[in-house]
C-alpha cells in the first residue's frame, strides 16, 4: 500500500479530515522527514496512532506534555487526543507512523478482543498516550511490532494485511497488558480544559483570517481571558496569539505548496496584512522564506521527496 507523507487537514475543531485507510482495511502508514519545514500541527482523530523514530530526533506534544523522541523511541496516542509533531533545527530525522481504527484489531464490540483488550485501553485515562523506549523490554517489543506492521504495508508481500494486523494486535496487547493501575487519570478539570481548548481552536480555525484577540478567543469558549491563557499554556504549551500565528503560517504553507497564488495574496488570505511581517513570521517558524519554502517543497515532490522508508 502507498506510504504517505505526514500532512494534516482539519475541520473547525482541529479534528483531522484525512481518511486513514479504507473501510475494508482501516489503517494508513505515514512517513515524516521531521524537518523544521515539515510540521504536523495540533490535531486529533478518532483512530489510534503509533509512532516510531527511525533516525535523528523529533519532538512530539500530546495535550500538556512534550517529549523529544530519538531513534528507537516512539509513542502511542489514543483516539480523540490533541497532538502535534515538529522539529527544531536541521538534520535528518525519519519517522514512521501508523494510524488505524480500533476495529482493525478489535473486531466487533461483542468480541473478546474488543471487550478484553481494546475497551480497557480506550477507557483508561492513563493510556491516552504512552511514551515507548528501547530500555523497557515490553516497550521495545511493542516498537518492534509496530515496525513489522509498517514494513508489511510498505513491502506488500502476499497476505500483508494479516501481517500488519498481527503487528498492530501485538502492539495493542502489550499496551493493554501493561497499562498502569494508577497514573495519568483524567480529572474533571482536565476534561473541561480539553473541551474548552477544542472550542477555542474551532473559533481560530473558522476566523483565522480576521483580527483575533485573546478576549475574542476567550469569549468563544465562555471563559475569562486569564482562563483562556491558562488553558492554552496547560494543554498546548503556548499562548493564544502564538497559536494563531502558527496556525496562519501552517495554512499559508499549505497554500504555497498546493496553489500558484501570489505569495502576497496568500499572506493576506491568512491574516497577514503586511508582506514584510508575513515573510519574517514565516521564516521564524519554517526556517526559510515563503518563496524558498514553495520552491523546496515542489522540488521535493517532483523528485519523490527525501522521506526515508
Amino acid at each position: 500500500m502507498a506510504i504517505s507523507p505526514c500532512k494534516s487537514a482539519t475541520d473547525g475543531r482541529s479534528r483531522e479530515l484525512v481518511r486513514h485507510g479504507t473501510a475494508q482495511f482501516p489503517v494508513a502508514c505515514y512517513r515524516h522527514d521531521g524537518g523544521s519545514a515539515n510540521t504536523v500541527p495540533w490535531h486529533w482523530h478518532d483512530e489510534l496512532e503509533a509512532i516510531l523514530i527511525k533516525a535523528g530526533s523529533v519532538s512530539v506534544s500530546v495535550e500538556g506534555e512534550s517529549r523529544e523522541l530519538r531513534a528507537g523511541e516512539g509513542c502511542f496516542i489514543s483516539a480523540g487526543v490533541l497532538h502535534r509533531i515538529w522539529r527544531e533545527g536541521e538534520g535528518e530525522a525519519l519517522l514512521r507512523s501508523m494510524v488505524f481504527h480500533p476495529r482493525l484489531v478489535g473486531g466487533s464490540v461483542e468480541s473478546v478482543f474488543w471487550q478484553g483488550y481494546l475497551q480497557p485501553l480506550l477507557s483508561s485515562g492513563e493510556n491516552r498516550w504512552v511514551w515507548l523506549g528501547e530500555g523497557v523490554p515490553w516497550q521495545r517489543e511493542a516498537l518492534e511490532a509496530l515496525d513489522s506492521a509498517w514494513r508489511a504495508c510498505r513491502e506488500e508481500p502476499q497476505g500483508f494485511e494479516f501481517l500488519a494486523r498481527e503487528g498492530l494486535s501485538r502492539l495493542v496487547f502489550l499496551l493493554s497488558a501493561h497499562r498502569p493501575a494508577k497514573g495519568r487519570g483524567l480529572s474533571e478539570k482536565a476534561l473541561r480544559d480539553g473541551e474548552r481548548i477544542k472550542a477555542m481552536l474551532r473559533h481560530v480555525e473558522e476566523h483565522f483570517d480576521e483580527e483575533l484577540t485573546v478576549e475574542r478567543i476567550a469569549r468563544s469558549a465562555a471563559v475569562s481571558e486569564s482562563e483562556c491563557l491558562r488553558c492554552f499554556r496547560s494543554v498546548l504549551e503556548t499562548t493564544p496569539i502564538q497559536y494563531v500565528k502558527q496556525f496562519r503560517i501552517q495554512r499559508a504553507a499549505e497554500l504555497l505548496e498546493s496553489t500558484d497564488e501570489r505569495i502576497a495574496d496568500i499572506g493576506a488570505r491568512c491574516g497577514f496584512q503586511e508582506m514584510s511581517y508575513f515573510a519574517r513570521a514565516f521564516r521564524a517558524l519554517k526556517g526559510r522564506t515563503p518563496s524558498q519554502y514553495r520552491a523546496e517543497r515542489r522540488a521535493s515532490d517532483a523528485g519523490g521527496g527525501t522521506l526515508g522508508g
